[in-house]
């Protein structure tokens, strides 16, 4: 394996070799970048994270308490992800040299689960807002009984102990100890070839169930979402047509669109930032499973773990971006401090 000093890594991307291609030089690139993007990310994302959870959490945003029940799940859920999995592990691993002592720590498979756990709650807590979304807007009916807070309660805590559960199976697939590399596998297992067999096996069972099965999930019930709206929109059109001395601003839709907008930009942004990962990360145990023949750049790797931990990091910029009252909220809170200091001054 290339060293992975910043410095040696800089001499490789520069050095006229011809034997360094250009897919390797973009390898090598993203693996400096790192040096600075992971501290950067764990800087930012902890405090916005907080800042996220603190304001929703005090119910001032003008949204139900069924949604803000959800958004402030995924928000926590979201933080746990940048501890566990861009703190506790890819930095570690980018800075392998001050970490070594890792090694003597044998708590990886303890780890794998509380990281992967919380990865799965991430994931399926956006499924589940999604589908909350889906019966508020498309199914009437079914809105008053299930788009509740006490409901919300129900199904995140179930989606929490399930994923608990699921991943607990890490613990007998790992040992203790840490292999600070940047690959799918980041702790140790055995080198016994069946066990290795199993292990990839359920590896690729836990990639197809987070995030394969969420991105369908989320895919089918944005499209059905999308499509009530449209032809609901088409007849509130008609009927609107028909009727006299009527107000041209429909608060209905206005109302329908802010909320179909805070859908799609999450679950968009979800995708977007998971679809590399995703596909490298079936690729990586099909092939060795022995399934897959064909060839991925080894940067596509380092690109999908440094575009899914920063989706853990932009839930505030699309609230900010979204909700106006959010927006406020988090003005007067940043302007808090700097008060409080000015009337303490005077």
């Amino acid at each position: 394996m290339d060293s992975r000093g910043f410095s040696t890594l800089f001499g490789l991307i520069t050095a006229d070799y011809f034997w360094i291609t250009l897919e390797r030089r973009i390898y090598y690139a993203l693996r400096m970048t790192q040096f600075i993007y992971y501290p950067i990310l764990a800087i930012i994302g902890v405090p916005v994270n907080l800042l996220t959870i603190r304001i929703l959490s005090r119910g001032k945003c003008g949204l139900s308490k069924c949604v803000t029940r959800y958004l402030v799940a995924m928000s926590a859920a979201d933080l746990l992800v940048i501890i566990l999995d861009l703190i506790l592990r890819h930095i570690p691993i980018v800075y392998w040299e001050q970490f070594q002592f890792l090694q003597s720590i044998s708590v990886c498979n303890i780890h794998a689960i509380l990281l992967y756990a919380a990865t799965d709650c991430s994931v399926w807590f956006t499924v589940t807002f999604t589908f909350d979304r889906f019966v508020a807007i498309c199914c009437q009916k079914l809105k008053s009984k299930y788009c509740r807070e006490r409901t919300s309660a129900v199904v995140l805590g179930t989606v929490t102990v399930l994923s608990c559960l699921k991943n607990i199976i890490w613990y007998f697939t790992f040992t203790g100890r840490y292999l600070l590399l940047n690959v799918p596998w980041f702790c140790y297992v055995t080198m016994d070839g069946y066990v290795i067999y199993v292990s990839g096996t359920i590896e690729l069972l836990h990639n197809i169930l987070t995030p394969c099965v969420p991105f369908v999930v989320i895919l089918l019930l944005n499209a059905l979402t999308i499509r009530h709206i449209i032809v609901s929109s088409r007849g509130r059109r008609r009927l609107r047509a028909h009727s006299s001395g009527e107000s041209r601003r429909d608060t209905e839709m206005e109302s329908r669109r802010k909320s179909i907008m805070l859908l799609l930009v999450i679950s968009g942004n979800f995708i977007l930032l998971w679809a590399v990962f995703m596909v490298y990360s079936i690729w990586w145990r099909m092939r060795y499973l022995g399934s897959v023949f064909v060839f991925l750049p080894e940067f596509l790797r380092e690109l999908g773990f440094m575009l899914q931990i920063l989706s853990c990091c932009t839930n505030t910029t699309i609230y900010a971006v979204t909700q106006t009252q959010f927006r406020a909220q988090l003005k007067n809170m940043l302007k808090s401090p700097f008060t409080t200091f000015v009337k303490f001054i005077q």
